[in-house]
């Protein structure tokens, strides 16, 4: 039995697995949602109640781990590991009271393990993808021709500190549009210097935000990541979703079925993303994919042995 833990900077999330002729079968899957970036302050880094938060929920995964016979864990710090002051002694904190090996990996790294869980699970692999992963910290762009990855960006998109850095919804999407329209200028060239039809490139997300989309979508009372992944949803319908999210509160927001519980105030900031990639490269449709950073965290345990 392998393990994999994800420490987002919105979500902590474990899975229990393995991995049978290069392809993931979970086997168990939690999460938490501790929002380790909420009251984040560059001075200070992670508030003393995010890192309480999230240190409960790390000791809870180490139990199940246990209860388990877990044999190999991979457990990772991202975005808000990274950009905290008091990032690197919050890792010592969680290894000590854990027994956990935490390490913070960087946003490239992030990005490609990322990568390997989603092609793994796309069916059919495009020939050319741009993947998205709309974190709480973060957002990481892979840019893939023939599942090699040909360029990577992490850019601090993510969705905590959106809500919380930003005063109102419109300083927000100003700073969305200026940070994606500079991206897609580096995008274009580097899809120009490798011969890559910027027409031709696929949009795939995964994540929080993406995979919420769609089980709101399919109105999931339960969460089915069978259903998730291959989903695909047409600009419309991230649009729709956006014009009947608006204007409800976070509370009504979490209602709705396959709305997760934490997200409410959260989900607006991660399809403005989602539309502002889909709008720039003209693409008409995103495939999702359930599949993620996790999954690329228990391949890379299994091709370590």
């Amino acid at each position: 039995m392998l393990a994999a833990i994800d420490a987002g900077s919105n979500t902590l999330r474990l899975l229990l697995g393995k991995v049978q002729n290069g392809m993931v079968a979970p086997l168990l899957y939690e999460r938490r949602i501790c929002r380790l970036a909420g009251g984040f302050k560059n001075e200070e880094g992670l508030s003393p109640e995010a890192m309480e938060r999230t240190l409960f929920a790390f000791q809870e995964f180490a139990k199940i781990c246990a209860m388990n016979h877990v044999k190999k864990v991979r457990a990772v710090g991202t975005a808000a590991f990274r950009q905290a002051i008091n990032g690197e002694k919050f890792v010592s904190e969680v290894c000590s009271k854990t027994q956990l090996p935490l390490y913070v990996i960087s946003g490239e790294e992030e990005a490609e393990t990322m990568t390997a869980g989603v092609l793994s699970a796309l069916d059919p692999i495009p020939d050319n993808a741009l993947i998205i992963d709309i974190g709480g910290g973060s957002t990481e762009f892979v840019l893939c021709a023939k599942q090699k990855i040909l360029w990577v960006r992490s850019l601090s998109l993510g969705v905590v500190r959106l809500i919380e850095g930003h005063e109102s919804p419109e300083s927000r999407q100003h700073f969305i549009t200026q940070t994606l329209a500079q991206l897609n200028v580096e995008l274009e060239r580097v899809c120009l210097s490798n011969n890559v039809d910027v027409g031709s490139v696929a949009l795939v997300g995964t994540a929080g935000t993406v995979t919420t989309l769609a089980a709101l979508d399919q109105q999931m009372t339960e969460y089915n990541w069978r259903q998730i992944n291959n989903y695909v949803m047409p600009l419309s319908k991230v649009q729709h979703w956006q014009e009947l999210l608006a204007p409800l509160t976070p509370l009504e927001r979490e209602s709705l079925p396959g709305m997760e519980a934490g997200r409410g105030d959260l989900i607006l900031a991660g399809i403005e993303i989602i539309l502002g990639v889909m709008k720039l490269q003209n693409n008409a449709s995103l495939t999702v994919s359930d599949f993620g950073i996790l999954e690329g965290l228990l391949l890379s345990l299994e091709s370590s042995e």
